[in-house]
């Protein structure tokens, strides 16, 4: 099914090159005005698998959906989802872009069926959102890999909990933004959650989809964020989470920061993220990589073949800092060969300093109006998206998807930036960035 623009303008939108982006929420969306600016015509496409992501494009993503040149959902074949593309765009599109997490496999294997620039899918790579498909390659890669099982019944998986340590981790092998992980502490609570998330759906992974169970990596999480162009790969950021247990959650995001290329512990994230795409044929396009540095070195946790998420919140501070993001770059690494070619292998040394905030909730209830301006008005606050307003309903955070807004700090003076942070962090504990009804 094809839903077109409207007429006016259409004519010279359609002569203009069109480029695919599959899956287009969160960030993903942030790609449709850098195309558009770059004079391409941007048409949507909507997986099966999006589910309640759709549509779910920020603020920030100015002038769209509605310049989308048509918005398109996926067929039943490859064949029939292009033949839907080439019906909508009056023309062959010249490249297909994953956009949000769900799209991974479609845009591998559209922009495999139409000859396009992307990853293979040869050799097992079918779908690299598969964690457990991850964890094998990098392992025969002879590369760190965690200690895990996957099954679809409990009896595959049990000989897991009897073996390893408590506690261990519990999660879907396909999902994004700790979209059903939990850290369990014993067997009976690791084959209640596995029974939970065998008969539910969650936000970015198919229903009945497998379930895996990990060692409990110990340690500090980093994410090194990459673009890449016919196999070579170029560093935009490494970043460090700050996870923290929550709401009876244990691995809320706080915030995250950013780790300077030339620090040792960058050295070895970014030598092994490379070695972690290489083992996954991951030849193009953006990536997003989670690692967990232990005691032993790194170890990943998971590879997103997509840009940062997030809601494009940290590329105010990405460009701060260095002039450009991973955004910009993904088009690059597809588009623009030279372009490609004039970006740094790793960051430069940083143009300031920040990082980004997430907004938590720690309250619940429905809301009458919002107090988001206290945080804009704050000194070092450059940017602030806001997730909730009023006559909405706030739950308590649990995951990515449960922040209530985002922000960007970044300010010459580390003590101006620290007390912005501690005012952020005083509202979120005693409910002040809401008015709630009674």
């Amino acid at each position: 099914m094809c839903r077109g623009q409207s007429d006016t303008g259409s004519k010279s939108v359609s002569l203009r090159p069109t480029v695919i982006l599959v899956d287009p929420y969160s960030t993903g969306a942030m790609l449709a005005p850098e195309l558009e600016q770059r004079g391409y015509a941007v048409l949507a496409l909507w997986t099966q698998e999006c589910g309640e992501n759709r549509g779910h494009l920020p603020a920030a993503a100015e002038g769209f959906p509605e310049k989308f040149l048509a918005e398109v959902d996926e067929e039943a074949t490859l064949a029939l989802t292009a033949e839907a593309i080439r019906t909508a765009a009056d023309a062959e599109p010249i490249a297909v872009i994953c956009g949000g997490e769900t799209g991974v496999k479609v845009a591998d294997a559209l922009s495999e069926f139409l000859g396009l620039r992307g990853n293979t899918t040869a050799d097992g790579m079918q779908n690299r959102r598969d964690k457990q498909v991850q964890q094998d390659a990098v392992k025969a890669a002879g590369l760190r890999a965690v200690r895990s099982v996957c099954g679809r019944t409990w009896e595959e998986v049990r000989h897991f909990t009897e073996t390893e340590s408590f506690p261990i981790i519990v999660k879907p092998v396909e999902s994004a933004g700790s979209d059903g992980v939990k850290l369990c502490h014993s067997a009976s609570e690791a084959e209640a959650h596995f029974q939970l998330l065998m008969t539910s759906q969650r936000k970015c992974g198919s229903q009945q989809a497998a379930v895996l169970l990990q060692e409990y990596l110990k340690g500090k999480e980093y994410v090194v964020d990459h673009v890449s162009r016919d196999g070579v790969h170029k560093t935009t950021l490494v970043w460090v989470y700050d996870r923290r247990p929550a709401n009876g959650a244990g691995f809320v995001c706080f915030g995250q920061q950013c780790v300077a290329s030339d620090a040792e512990v960058a050295r070895q994230l970014i030598q092994y993220t490379r070695g972690c795409l290489d083992a996954m044929k991951i030849t193009d396009g953006a990536t997003h990589t989670e690692v967990m540095m232990t005691e032993t070195g790194p170890c990943l946790v998971e590879v997103n073949s997509r840009c940062h998420g997030a809601a494009g919140s940290w590329m105010p501070l990405a460009r701060a800092l260095t002039g450009y993001t991973q955004v910009d770059a993904c088009v690059d690494a597809f588009l623009d060969e030279n372009a490609f070619a004039g970006l740094p292998d790793v960051p430069l040394p940083f143009q300031a300093s920040g990082q980004v905030s997430m907004l938590i909730s720690y309250h619940e209830g429905e809301v009458e109006s919002t107090q988001f301006h206290k945080v804009r008005e704050l000194p070092s606050v450059v940017f602030l998206e806001e997730n909730l307003q009023a006559g909405g309903r706030l739950e308590k955070t649990v995951d990515l998807f449960g922040l209530v807004g985002m922000c960007v700090l970044v300010h010459s003076d580390p003590m101006v930036l620290a007390s912005d942070l501690a005012t952020i962090r005083s509202m979120e504990e005693n409910g002040s960035l809401f008015v709630l009804a009674n």
